[in-house]
């Protein structure tokens, strides 16, 4: 079917508006490399630069990214075994409603849901205390997967956010699910008086 190019950039610019609309400082779909996570933290710590927020909140914007990109680059090489062009992965950060939000999208096997789907729930469970004290206890203990992992990624990211982790796992088919994964960062609160001032 033909689509003619007043249609093509309709579309795009569609796409521009609602990342417009929900303040997309950058997005990302495609093969997570060690190359691109050193771009992409290059160009996110730009962006923090020169945005008005207090240092404390910009690391730890810039630290639970750095999380999160961990994580979709831990796992890109067992994707890329088992699912081929649909390895690929996504992410996006965005500024709204008195928060950063960090989202990250990945495949993974069916039978890595239920695990996952567990520690996230036990991760929100936990306070900043409780948190700390999960995270020695499996270091202690050994609880390392063969990724360097053993849910201490999750645990991180609970603990540099400050927020409860929202999840979403979609099923594609038997063989193939979707992990959705935002995460929060609150925005100082001379940051959203500004953003209420200039909007009002």
């Amino acid at each position: 079917m033909f689509v003619s190019n007043e249609e093509k950039m309709i579309d795009i610019y569609d796409f521009y508006k609602r990342m417009e609309e929900h303040n997309v400082m950058l997005s990302f779909k495609g093969e997570i490399t060690s190359d691109l996570l050193s771009s992409i933290l290059q160009i996110m710590e730009s962006k923090l630069e020169v945005i008005e927020e207090v240092p404390k909140v910009k690391k730890k914007v810039f630290n639970v990214l750095v999380e999160c990109l961990q994580n979709l680059y831990h796992h890109n090489e067992e994707n890329e075994k088992t699912f081929g062009d649909d390895s690929t992965a996504m992410f996006m950060i965005a500024n709204e409603g008195g928060f950063y939000h960090i989202l990250t999208g990945n495949y993974i096997l069916p039978e890595h849901v239920i695990k996952l789907n567990g520690l996230i729930d036990k991760v929100n469970e936990l306070d900043r205390a409780e948190l700390k004290a999960y995270y020695k206890e499996i270091l202690n203990n050994g609880q390392m997967s063969e990724k360097g992992g053993g849910g201490l990624g999750m645990i991180d990211i609970a603990r540099k956010s400050g927020q409860k982790l929202e999840y979403n796992f979609k099923s594609i088919n038997d063989e193939t699910s979707f992990f959705t994964l935002k995460v929060k960062v609150e925005q100082s609160e001379s940051k959203r008086i500004s953003k209420v001032l200039s909007n009002g």
